[in-house]
Order: C-alpha cells, then structure tokens, then sequence
C-alpha cells in the first residue's frame, strides 16, 4: 500500500523568514496527522531556514533542483551534496518550468536524478505534456519519452525510493486542472510503462503525484483515483490552510 506523499513547490516565492514562517505553520496545523508523506520546497535561499523551521518534525524539506556535479565552476548552481547536508531529503528534477525556461533536457534530468541518488536525495521527477502535445494526440508518447529517459540506467533498487509527478503543463499555474479521468489515465500508463521497465512490483511500490492546479476543491477526487498516490502543489501550498486542506483530504 503506498503512503500518500504531498509536496508543496513553493517556487520562486518567500524569503527565508517568511518561508521558516510558512514551514512552522504547516507544522503546527498538521501535528498529529498521519496517514501521508509531505515534504515543502522553498527557493534555495530558504532551504537551511526551513530545514531548521521543520526540525523535529515528520515534514521532510525539498529542493527546486540541482546540478549533476558534486562541485566545480558551475555559477549559480547548487549541488545534490550541499542540498544533502542542508538537510533535505528530496529534490524536484526535471519540472516543465525549468525544461520551458532554463533549457532542462531529458539528458540533463537523467544526469541530476543519477547526481541525486549518489548524494542520498529522494528525487521528485516532474514528467508531463504542453496544450499541444495534448490535443494532437501526443500525451502518452511525451510523458513516456520523458520517463525512460530520466530513469535511463537506474536499477530497480533506486527507481522506488523516487517519486514520479505528472504535471500537465497546460495546468501549471492556470488554474485549469485535468479531470480525475484525464490524469488516471496518464498515472495508469506511467505505472504500466514502470512495470514494463522493471516489474510490477517495482512499479506498485513507486508514488506517483499529480500535480497542476491541485487545490482543497479537487483534490479529494484527484486522490480518490486509484494510482493517484498524492500531489506536487503549487500555489495552495503558499498559505497554510489551503495546503492543510489538501493534507487532511489525503490522510
């Protein structure tokens, strides 16, 4: 039985002591829930504030993102390690806005998620298809190009301590939202596509999120879908009972 496992991406929003701020009072709303995974992630410049915010507390802290090297000439870029010894147990690998503006590949996806595991990070990798990708036909070829490519060369043993997220980029920060029936049958098929890479088993143990626009209104028909494991959130993850909301729906 998967736990559900709900992720807060609070992108580029909230400086440090607004984000430890936010971090404690999710805490504080949620003491004593059980039942799901959550884990927040702030912008870089607020990960040791929020990883000291969550200390003592079952909310697991995130990253954005991260370089494939441990260290070197790489300007402005933060590496699997530092993010490690911040504190945080995931990062968020190959999300549509940084595939949309910063150039990210499935080449470089793979290469992070690899970096990731060597430095003990629980990744979250983002798969999921444009507007009109969608409406010629095309979903389930990209998300699963997107798939094999990011999990390209990692053995079964890693492929279940990842988490899959499917973020239809035509849902991100639009307020629209696929329907329960739209995004099962594209969580389905990243399932079969799993078991086909691996074996059912593998596949029935890996958390697949939904993620595009999740709110408290949909997200217990989301999460009512049968692979469905739990949620990416965006902007109702900003304040703190929009995202207990979700939290309690998952519980």
């Amino acid at each position: 039985m998967r736990t559900p496992f709900i992720a807060g991406n609070w992108k580029m929003n909230l400086a440090p002591a607004e984000a430890a701020e936010l971090a404690r009072g999710i805490a504080g709303a949620i003491a004593g829930l059980t039942g799901v995974r959550v884990a927040l992630a702030p912008a870089a410049c607020a990960l040791q504030a929020v990883c000291e915010a969550l200390a003592g507390s079952p909310i697991a802290a995130a990253a954005q993102n991260c370089h494939w090297e441990a260290s070197g000439a790489f300007t402005g870029e933060i590496s699997p390690e530092m993010i490690r010894d911040l504190g945080c147990r995931h990062v968020i690998i190959g999300h549509s806005e940084r595939r949309q503006y910063f150039g990210e590949t499935d080449e470089t996806v793979n290469k992070k998620i690899h970096a990731a595991f060597r430095a003990g990070l629980e990744p979250i990798v983002c798969v999921g298809e444009t507007l009109e990708e969608r409406e010629a036909g095309r979903t389930m070829e990209v998300v699963g190009r997107q798939l094999d490519g990011a999990l390209a060369g990692v053995a079964a043993e890693r492929a279940t301590v990842a988490t899959l997220a499917y973020e239809p980029v035509w849902a991100i920060g639009t307020g629209r939202t696929a329907t329960p029936e739209q995004a099962q049958e594209v969580h389905a098929f990243l399932r079969a596509r799993l078991a086909e890479r691996y074996d059912r088993d593998v596949a029935d143990r890996i958390a697949i999120q939904y993620g595009g626009s999740v709110k408290p209104g949909n997200a217990e028909e989301l999460l009512g879908q049968p692979d469905i494991d739990g949620a990416l959130v965006g902007g109702a993850s900003l304040k703190v009972d929009s995202f207990a909301a979700i939290l309690r729906v998952a519980h």
